[in-house]
């Protein structure tokens, strides 16, 4: 899939992946993830964007926001939590120089099922790390709260998450359940290719309605669809 200029378009969510420079460890200890997540929080409430879902690996982020309003807003969520970051850990290791890549892959992302597919594949990456065993048992994502459990740092809910349900226990039930229903043959990788791409994720008709926006004509070769959560 070839790839294409970095594209964001305002109310819709973005799937972000920023790695540390030539992959090198971001956060050593946990107060590393929790100063990042601290000030992720403060700029994204500050710039009027919605953080769907995350997750902070040893070395790179995942992240799913919607930049409101203000297509500015993301580049500058993301230019100021990865610049605190870095002087942050610069004054504590006494070191200069920079901490991250220098360019964040985005993909813009269908507000359907495959908004859901993502917030997975965001809350899956210490499992498919196997890192942990269950995505319950890593502390630096998204996926706790969602499920009920106290946390620090709450998403925002999406959407696609607030349809599951007419009440916050059934929501968490079904989201439980679809995080850890077998995944489509497929679905990753195609996640993962958009990202890397920049292409956007969902179906022809939704690449359609983002080139019709942008004003140009783009391929879209990320086939397939996610299965849709049953009621019960």
């Amino acid at each position: 899939m070839p790839r294409i200029g970095r594209l964001v378009i305002p109310n819709y969510p973005h799937h972000i992946i920023h790695r540390g420079h030539n992959r090198s460890p971001v956060f050593a200890v946990d107060d590393d993830y929790l100063y990042y997540l601290e000030n992720l929080f403060e700029l994204k409430t500050k710039l009027g964007c919605k953080l769907y879902a995350y997750c902070l690996m040893t070395n790179h982020v995942h992240l799913i926001v919607d930049p409101g309003n203000d297509t500015e807003a993301l580049a500058l969520l993301m230019k100021g939590a990865a610049a605190r970051q870095t002087r942050y850990v610069n004054r504590l290791e006494r070191r200069t120089g920079t901490l991250w890549e220098g360019r964040y892959r985005s993909s813009i992302v269908c507000k359907d099922s495959y908004l859901m597919a993502c917030c997975r594949y965001v809350e899956m990456n210490p499992v498919r790390a196997l890192i942990v065993g269950a995505p319950n048992m890593y502390r630096w994502s998204s996926y706790s709260a969602k499920i009920g459990n106290p946390v620090l740092f709450p998403p925002d809910p999406d959407p696609f998450y607030l349809d599951l349900g007419k009440d916050e226990p059934t929501r968490r039930r079904k989201y439980a359940e679809w995080v850890l229903s077998s995944v489509p043959e497929g679905e990753w990788e195609r996640i993962r290719r958009a990202v890397q791409s920049a292409h956007p994720i969902g179906d022809e008709k939704f690449a359609s309605v983002i080139a019709e926006k942008i004003g140009i004509r783009l391929e879209n070769r990320v086939p397939g669809r996610p299965r849709k959560i049953r009621d019960k």
